[in-house]
């Protein structure tokens, strides 16, 4: 079933004459569909479950697949000249839109699979585009007129799923490598600690200690159930644990705990974010073109102050060799943790089927 939120109607060409663009944005928890012209907001929005392995748990990969396809197709109306952008929460080949792999979606399988080739076979009459859902969500943050000038943006997002993107302003391109990818990290291997002591946790693709495994939405339930064995009556007497049991769901009695600054909460928080920000730390050594460096995902944009504030006190603590010394507020100021809506990957789904138009 779908939620449907009502939205002022603008289902009419835009000035260029441009029909509405159907949008979808598919992550590890729900998809997301609307129709969108441009100088509009999404409009039609309607939300419903992802066909994934925690919904569908006895269901193969392929038959997953087979679900994905017929819930895009249904997506699109049927009509002349039938447009669709989708931001897929996926490691796709940027150049044909293969899905090498989605451990969010249908777990540890990595056997790639043609998602364009099967959504233009299933309903020729519609102009499909398949973007990676960062690299959509990049594309709608990186069009702000304040971002013009620009030379390179980062956008990480931090959800069910961990990836990032740079963009380089002065050509207008995402790079990528040979099979089409990058920025990847959420599969990268990473470490933490809680209470002292190391964590070794997996990943829902089965690999052990990877970003994700420890930052990811479902990574930090697991690094909270790791931190309830560990410290025992100090988990009892927590206000994290006591949302828990007054009925609050992990991610608002999270949120309401950190609010009350309750000490457990925020060393859960500091365990998670610190593999975060030992990506942002090399990232920012490695290029110092990048003039923004964008968090988002349910997660970060949860969190908000509180995400950017554990963050900046990793890259305090232990920042940028002699950079953090003689220009501390260098890394601080390049830092975002986006607002809800400034990196929509539905908007950044359609400003790239426009954009592969105009090229085509």
């Amino acid at each position: 079933m779908s939620t449907v939120i009502p939205t002022p109607a603008h289902g009419r060409p835009d000035r260029a004459g441009r029909e509405p663009v159907t949008v979808i944005d598919v992550g590890g928890s729900h998809l997301r569909r609307a129709r969108w012209t441009p100088g509009h907001e999404p409009y039609d929005l309607e939300r419903s479950p992802s066909p994934g392995f925690r919904r569908h748990p006895t269901d193969s990969p392929a038959q997953l697949q087979a679900r994905m396809v017929e819930a895009l197709c249904a997506s699109v109306p049927a009509g002349p000249g039938a447009t669709a952008g989708v931001s897929f929460g996926a490691a796709l080949d940027h150049r044909t839109g293969t899905v090498y792999a989605s451990a969010p979606l249908w777990g540890d399988h990595a056997q790639p699979f043609d998602l364009l080739g099967a959504l233009r076979a299933r309903r020729p009459d519609v102009d499909w585009h398949v973007v990676n859902d960062v690299t959509a969500a990049l594309l709608h943050f990186a069009a702000a007129p304040a971002r013009r000038h620009h030379r390179k943006i980062m956008l990480m997002t931090i959800s069910t799923g961990i990836a990032c993107r740079t963009l380089d302003r002065r050509d207008d391109r995402i790079p990528v490598d040979g099979g089409g990818l990058q920025g990847e990290i959420g599969h990268l291997p990473a470490s933490t600690t809680l209470l002292g002591e190391p964590v070794d946790l997996r990943c829902d693709c089965s690999g052990p200690r990877h970003l994700a495994a420890f930052s990811s939405g479902p990574g930090i339930q697991r690094m909270a159930e790791e931190l309830r064995r560990r410290a025992g009556r100090a988990w009892d007497d927590s206000r994290l644990h006591a949302g828990i049991e007054a009925g609050a769901s992990f991610e608002t009695a999270f949120r309401a705990a950190l609010d009350d600054d309750d000490p457990l909460a925020r060393d859960l928080l500091d365990a998670v974010t610190a593999p975060v920000a030992d990506v942002l730390r090399t990232a920012l050594c490695l290029d110092p073109d990048l003039d923004e460096v964008a968090l988002t995902g349910g997660v970060a944009v949860d969190l908000a102050g509180h995400y950017r504030r554990a963050v900046l006190g990793h890259l305090t603590r232990q920042g940028l060799y002699l950079t953090s010394d003689f220009a501390p507020e260098w890394v601080e100021r390049r830092i975002t943790v986006c607002a809800p809506g400034e990196a929509d990957g539905m908007i950044g789904a359609g400003l790239a089927a426009l954009r592969a138009q105009e090229a085509a």
